[in-house]
């Protein structure tokens, strides 16, 4: 029973951080927005172009390691990955972000990021 959650939760955090990327890449002034500090007008492109590799480049490499991988070595990428959410809580607060966004989002998925690596190592 815990195999499909520990499993299935994993898979949709991957898919949700592929799909952020993406977003990061075809539509980077609203995904900025999304993120909680809005991109200026004009400079922000570079950045907002790293956030988005940044993202898909983590998303590939967790479903190659859900692929290829056991549970132990998925956990232990969720463990490391849940930094990135850690860090963008602290991006949104220190940048004029509100603490809604910066906690009910990115916050909120680090702790569901240490969940999914808690579940993997169980199992």
């Amino acid at each position: 029973m815990l195999t499909p959650i520990a499993y299935g939760l994993a898979i949709v955090l991957v898919v949700f951080v592929l799909v952020i990327g993406l977003r990061f890449l075809l539509a980077p002034s609203s995904a900025a927005a999304g993120y909680g500090v809005p991109a200026k007008e004009n400079g922000d492109a570079a950045y907002l172009s790293v956030k988005g590799v940044r993202d898909l480049t983590y998303g590939v490499l967790g479903l190659a390691l859900l692929a290829f991988a056991s549970a132990h070595a998925v956990g232990w990428y969720m463990l490391v990955v849940a930094l990135v959410p850690l860090g963008d809580t602290v991006i949104v607060l220190r940048h004029g972000g509100t603490k809604a966004v910066a906690f009910g989002i990115h916050f909120a998925t680090a702790v569901v990021v240490l969940i999914s690596a808690a579940l993997l190592f169980a199992l």
